[in-house]
């Protein structure tokens, strides 16, 4: 099988995946959307890279969307939905990758499936944020639509804060995404889904910031999932129709149990450590048997 995985130069992720693809006789390189070059004639599309035809390949690993402009993504989306036209595995489906980088599509879509989720409201003006903020108690949670690892979100609970806070995002030409703060217990738990099927979960947890991303200093020990737990995973996954995703869940001081967010390009890293469980095998060998 030839295998090419969409990821950064040098990314740990890249390696792991294309280290156990090699060790178990397949063909595995990186490559970058930025050098996707489509060739179109009335009979045929030819899809390629620098480094390949893409048209050769027999399977897709999403494992990174680079920032770009609005065309720059939806071009890369295109793409994704033009292999996977093709008869070329795509993991995520395209239709995933797209709902899950968008924060907004995502809650919206959870919501719609009655999946508990933070009350929410994004707009585009400061003086709507701020009727926002005020109904939210006060005391939000303000993230990027297009964001990971708890890059560029903010806790906003001063109402001067937030006025400047909301006028510079609308300056950028931004859309404001506001969140409910969730007073919790400084933890959540990360499920990691491949296939409909749970592969472990693990509990993060930071007593020093609101984010509890191991990349911002938080720590990860395995959790075992309970049935709770694990039906609100595995509903929150189909509901984006991610075959691979990082489902994170979040209490709150009562106890009630909130989808946070659905990751369709999930990181494994933190979790590797913790379970022991070599999650670039099991997405290696889901695409030996799709």
């Amino acid at each position: 099988m030839k295998i090419s995985v969409l990821g950064n130069e040098g990314s740990w992720y890249v390696d792991q995946l294309c280290a156990v693809a090699r060790k178990r006789g397949h063909v595995c390189e990186r490559n970058d959307f930025r050098r996707f070059v489509s060739i179109i004639s009335t009979s045929s599309e030819l899809i390629r890279s620098d480094e390949s035809n893409l048209s050769e390949i027999d399977a897709v690993i999403v494992r990174t969307m680079p920032p770009g402009s609005l065309e720059q993504v939806v071009f890369r989306m295109d793409i994704l939905m033009q292999l996977q036209q093709a008869g070329k595995v795509v993991l995520n489906d395209p239709k995933a990758v797209e709902c899950a980088v968008d924060k907004y599509l995502t809650t919206a879509r959870l919501a719609n499936a009655q999946l508990p989720v933070p009350k929410t409201v994004v707009c585009e003006s400061t003086e709507q944020a701020m009727e926002a903020f005020k109904s939210l108690g006060g005391d939000v949670v303000v993230k990027p639509i297009f964001g990971a690892e708890g890059r560029g979100i903010i806790r906003l609970s001063d109402p001067d804060l937030a006025f400047r806070s909301f006028r510079t995002l609308e300056r950028l030409d931004n859309v404001l995404y506001i969140q409910q703060f969730i007073e919790h217990a400084g933890f959540d738990v990360r499920v990691l889904i491949l296939h409909g099927n749970i592969i472990g979960a693990i509990k993060r947890t930071n007593q020093t910031d609101f984010r509890t991303n191991v990349s911002r200093q938080g720590s990860a020990t395995i959790h075992d999932v309970n049935d709770s737990e694990a039906k609100l995973a595995l509903s929150a996954a189909r509901t984006v129709h991610a075959s691979f995703a990082g489902v994170d869940l979040l209490y709150d001081l009562d106890g009630r149990c909130f989808v946070i967010e659905v990751n369709a390009v999930p990181g494994w890293r933190a979790f590797q450590r913790a379970t022991q469980i070599d999650v670039a095998e099991r997405v290696i060998q889901y695409l030996e048997n799709t």
